[in-house]
């Protein structure tokens, strides 16, 4: 019995210390899911050429490491496949690798934006392209009500609806695709040539020109003249011989 009884309490004193250990160690926090950014669009659908755009400049894997690192956020708008079919024909094949990645980083704010906080943000945005204080990738929204608009310099675009939100990633459905300024804005124009210089000669010398050119009659006269001087001469010259003879 006295056996049983030491077997008991030792049993419960095992019991006691594990639910204690137990109840110190905190459960373990569950990782956090990771944004993919690609896989949004393509549940969406219609956004078969801004994902390929997206992968091939390897914005998609900016995006979602950005989310996955900063507590910023990011704003992107996302043109349909509608809007792309709507461009001039060439329009992507005339630029160039580096001019495709400036455009998807133009379709992308750096900072979470939901539609409310566009009615107060500052024009002109920020977006992955570079500074658009420098005039080279303005982009401008305006809103009216719950609509939002957003000019380029090159198309004005709306907001059509919001495709995903979780207050870190927003993507926004744009039924324009967004050209910047800076890559198909208008050519600055040629200086135009500067006209020739027209040398004037002879008698279409205007009065008083510094032109040294002298005309034939202007020749002849100063020939003349120069004769006159010399007969002139001649005739002193005899009239003194025959006085002093």
């Amino acid at each position: 019995m006295a056996v049983l009884s030491f077997f008991t309490f030792f049993t419960l004193i095992i019991f006691l210390h594990s639910a204690t250990v137990s109840a110190q160690s905190p459960a373990a926090a569950p990782a956090p899911s990771a944004t993919n950014v690609t896989a949004i669009l393509e549940k969406a659908g219609q956004f078969t050429t801004l994902i390929k755009l997206l992968k091939s400049t390897r914005m998609a894997d900016q995006i979602d490491t950005q989310l996955s690192t900063s507590n910023q956020g990011i704003t992107l708008f996302a043109p349909t496949d509608n809007a792309f079919s709507s461009l001039k024909s060439g329009t992507l094949n005339s630029i160039s690798e580096q001019q495709k990645l400036a455009l998807m980083q133009f379709h992308v704010l750096p900072n979470f934006y939901s539609v409310s906080q566009f009615q107060t943000v500052s024009n002109p945005l920020h977006t992955q392209a570079g500074n658009s204080n420098d005039g080279q990738f303005p982009l401008n929204v305006t809103t009216a009500g719950n609509q939002v608009n957003i000019t380029t310099g090159v198309v004005n675009a709306t907001v059509a609806n919001t495709i995903f939100t979780d207050n870190q990633l927003a993507v926004y459905e744009v039924d324009q695709v967004l050209l910047p300024l800076n890559i198909f804005g208008p050519a600055a124009p040629a200086p135009a040539p500067s006209a020739p210089k027209k040398s004037v000669k002879g008698a279409d010398a205007p009065s008083g020109s510094s032109d040294t050119g002298s005309t034939p009659d202007a020749s002849a006269a100063m020939g003349l003249k120069h004769r006159g001087m010399i007969a002139v001469s001649m005739g002193v010259a005899a009239i003194l011989a025959a006085v002093f003879l």
